[in-house]
């Protein structure tokens, strides 16, 4: 960091803006294979603690890559430089008062490890979308597992490139045993559980 930077320190405190708002902010950080359901389950979480009068805002990594990291590719690097970015933003949301819901393949469990770092122990709540892999491919929403087997994508994650799962994660979702309202009640009702937001 340049010696001329230095952190500006907000007048209206975050305690402020959660008071202001009536719940915690946090960021509900989705992680799984492509396909797993991370982007439905999270927009179908935001729906609900939007109804209960939240303020949310869900980081999501297609959206991401076409702007913020549309620089970026698909190989290890790119990936640990898309989630350090990722966290960055996520952090500042969270400063703003705001439930962050981020849906992110993030599939190395050091990028996950930093992102937690980042953000702050505490605001941080790894969501592991659990689907096995032959189910994620059956789904194949976009086709990419396809063309990845078929050679025409690089780096895919589960077919040529890893995908470590959370060893400890805060809450496992089973979105192949379970309908997309009941995997978001699962996490409405893990949030309530943790008192992040009021009954």
């Amino acid at each position: 960091m340049a010696d001329n930077i230095h952190p500006f320190q907000h007048r209206v405190a975050r305690s402020l803006k959660e008071q202001r708002n009536s719940h915690k902010s946090k960021v509900l950080w989705f992680t799984g294979l492509s396909g797993s359901g991370k982007s439905t389950i999270a927009n179908a979480t935001e729906s609900i603690l939007h109804e209960r009068g939240m303020q949310t805002y869900i980081l999501d990594g297609d959206n991401v890559r076409m702007g913020l990291n549309k620089d970026l590719g698909f190989t290890a690097e790119d990936r640990t430089e898309n989630i350090r970015r990722i966290s960055e933003v996520a952090k500042l949301f969270v400063d703003s008062g705001s439930v962050v819901l981020t849906a992110f393949i993030s599939p190395y469990i050091l990028d996950r490890a930093d992102a937690k770092k980042t953000i702050g122990g505490g605001d941080f709540i790894e969501i592991f979308v659990s689907a096995d892999l032959s189910v994620c491919e059956e789904r194949d929403p976009k086709g990419l597992y396809k063309k990845a087997r078929l050679g025409e994508i690089k780096n895919f994650t589960g077919i040529d490139a890893p995908y470590e799962e959370p060893v400890n994660p805060d809450l496992i979702i089973r979105t192949d045993k379970h309908t997309i309202e009941e995997c978001a009640t699962q996490v409405v009702e893990y949030m309530l559980e943790k008192k992040i937001i009021k009954v």
